[in-house]
């Protein structure tokens, strides 16, 4: 007789809220420690976290990481990065910072990416590219200002460069030859791969199988409640191996299919699975909009009954929230979007827009919220 298939269970939109607010930390103020490192334990807990060019207030890595360490500088994340070298710059989703501890899971992209280039910032002949690897094998780490033998181009792309060599960087780092060992704003400095880790032989690549139960494993530890669109987030064409091994692992039971009120997207989580407890009641989160919290914006609708739009893109005149508005999560409920500004030479952080969604403004959450605001300028003006 073939074993009765495994039961699923419903969740409420508030357990499965919970459930991933937990997940990422999001429950309680200090849930990672302070100093360095807190930093390698919250880039080795969430996975990943994205990097962002966008100014308007700290740019997105340093404020995903703010919202979950209380006291988070800066430099805890150049620590890493470059003395402790815990974490390393690579492609996820986006170009994210990845704990150093997974990188043989990315190996295998960079020599695919190596046999055939694909990113449209990757350009140059191997040759070009020989020949620059050598200038830093001889000269040391080099940035994009160090190279001034560049004839100017058109730009062939909207974020693309005029300089011939970045697309020769950029193609050395998605092949895995070069790392950025540090960046300062947005400027990055480039160096050998193995001599940065010091390695004499490389670390033995994943297997593809490695490969897939590692995003599995990652989701589940970042997210608790899992779907195919969450696991495998801008990645569709990985869903096919994701789902295979789902099956696997609930036929083994590791896995118990989640069915969430109201939706009938399947949804997966661990046996061994957490209490959905409820976060802090007064805690205050002022969230980036690239935060792994909001960036899936049909999880988040799903969880939090909130559409986040990111409107910066948008003509003045569409704009709802604002152009750079940023949900405000109090206990386990988004409440407001902020859309704010950092004055830098002002020395203020701007309110241009506060707007609260229906039927959660009350006096006791907008001075809640005030007081996060005052610690969020503190943390914009590095005060």
């Amino acid at each position: 007789m073939p074993p009765r298939p495994p039961k699923t269970i419903t969740l409420s939109r508030d357990e499965a809220r919970r459930l991933w607010l937990q997940a990422q930390r999001l429950d309680t103020r200090e849930p990672f420690g302070s100093g360095p490192e807190a930093t390698k334990a919250a880039v080795e807990h969430l996975g990943y976290v994205q990097i962002d060019t966008i100014n308007v207030i700290e740019r997105c890595h340093h404020h995903i990481l703010f919202s979950r360490i209380p006291t988070y500088e800066r430099g805890d994340l150049a620590q890493a990065q470059s003395v402790d070298k815990s974490v390393f710059e690579y492609w996820t989703h986006a170009l994210s910072y990845v704990p150093v501890r997974d990188i043989r899971f990315h190996l295998g992209e960079m020599k695919a990416h190596r046999d055939e280039p694909k990113r449209w910032s990757a350009v140059g002949g191997r040759e070009e590219a020989r020949k620059l690897l050598g200038r830093i094998r001889r000269d040391g780490p080099l940035t994009i200002r160090d190279i001034d033998s560049d004839v100017l181009v058109e730009k062939a792309h909207l974020w693309a460069s005029k300089k011939p060599s970045k697309g020769l960087l950029e193609r050395a780092f998605y092949d895995g030859d070069l790392v950025i060992p540090a960046r300062a704003g947005m400027l990055k400095t480039y160096e050998l791969t193995d001599r940065h880790f010091g390695w004499d032989k490389r670390p033995t690549p994943a297997s593809e199988r490695q490969v897939t139960a590692y995003r599995l494993d990652r989701a589940l530890r970042a997210q608790g409640v899992v779907s195919l669109d969450s696991i495998c987030h801008l990645d569709a064409p990985g869903k096919a191996a994701v789902a295979e091994l789902i099956e696997a692992r609930v036929k083994r039971r590791d896995l118990m299919p989640v069915a969430i009120a109201d939706s009938i997207v399947p949804h997966w989580m661990p046996r061994e699975g957490r209490e959905p407890a409820a976060p802090q009641p007064d805690l205050v989160h002022i969230l980036s909009p690239f935060d792994p919290l909001i960036i899936q914006r049909k999880r988040l609708k799903l969880f939090f009954g909130y559409a986040h739009a990111f409107e910066a893109y948008l003509p003045k005149e569409k704009r709802i929230f604002g152009y750079f508005g940023l949900p405000v999560l109090i206990g386990d409920a988004v409440v407001a979007v902020l859309d704010l500004k950092t004055d830098r030479q002002a020395g203020r952080l701007l309110i241009q827009q506060w707007s609260w969604l229906e039927g959660q403004e009350t006096p006791e959450r907008k001075a809640l919220i005030e007081a996060e605001l005052e610690r969020f300028e503190r943390f914009q003006l590095a005060r």
